[in-house]
């Protein structure tokens, strides 16, 4: 990859940390789905775990930097015009059940704005990074979102509700709308690695509802700096503070956002 900056390694190395702690875990995890006892606590103490190793890697480094994770609550920094916005676990659920789906996502905010991100996967190896104007990278290569143009060979990923949540119907109705202009949806569980697999080109593109800041946060920039398009629901809306989003490849982005907008 690139030159990183000094931030982005440190992002780097606090998620590599996160993540062999969640190897091992995952490892138990995958032995308590035979037992009777619940792996649910067990999952939770692993996020927490994850969690307070990236805080200590960060804080250490950057003592001022503010904080906003989906563990625990908000703290503003010294310097307010910095950020970490953290998920030590995105796709908790996959790890629950033993699915080796779901990554370690960390975004650094500057003004508002987010300037670097990390999603690792540590499954699999991959460390997606971006760094703002300079390109998207996975491990050493560099990352281009996909240039198909005919919506009709494209793959699209998306969270479906779950537990009654209220977006169950909207979510249906774009299923009905993308299914018969498509190649293909897919439900993987994790949206930092669905923003970062359209980074990636291996989605075409990606929209969810009800997302928190740290599930999107970094995998945004990565699909910015890949070059790909993203927009909330709303078109002059942002989706960190609204919580929903539309991302595509820019041949494909007008029309999806039009079928996924339901105009």
């Amino acid at each position: 990859m690139s030159q990183a900056s000094a931030n982005l390694n440190i992002m780097i190395k606090a998620a590599r940390k996160a993540g062999r702690s969640l190897v091992r875990d995952f490892g138990e995890v995958e032995k308590l789905q035979v037992s009777v006892k619940n792996p649910g606590d067990f999952v939770t103490k692993a996020d927490l775990k994850a969690e307070e190793l990236i805080r200590e890697e960060l804080t250490e480094a950057r003592p001022n930097y503010g904080w906003l994770a989906e563990e625990s609550t908000e703290i503003k920094g010294a310097d307010p015009t910095r950020r970490w916005i953290i998920d030590p676990l995105d796709g908790t659920t996959n790890f629950l059940h033993g699915l080796p789906h779901w990554a370690v996502s960390i975004a650094l905010e500057h003004k508002g704005e987010v300037v670097a991100a990390v999603v690792f996967d540590p499954i699999k190896d991959e460390m997606f990074t971006a760094e703002k104007g300079a390109g998207c990278w996975l491990n050493d290569n560099r990352l281009r979102v996909s240039g198909r143009s005919r919506m009709i060979e494209m793959i699209f990923a998306t969270g479906l509700p779950f537990g009654g949540r209220s977006d169950l119907p909207e979510t249906l109705q774009d299923l009905a709308r993308i299914l018969p202009a498509c190649a293909g949806v897919r439900r993987w569980g994790a949206a930092a690695l669905d923003l970062a697999y359209v980074a990636a080109g291996r989605y075409d593109g990606f929209w969810e509802r009800r997302l928190k800041a740290w599930d999107m946060a970094a995998g945004l920039l990565l699909v910015k700096e890949a070059g790909g398009l993203f927009q909330a629901m709303e078109p002059n809306g942002n989706p960190l503070t609204d919580g929903d989003v539309i991302a595509a490849n820019g041949p494909a982005f007008d029309a999806f956002a039009k079928i996924i907008r339901g105009n």
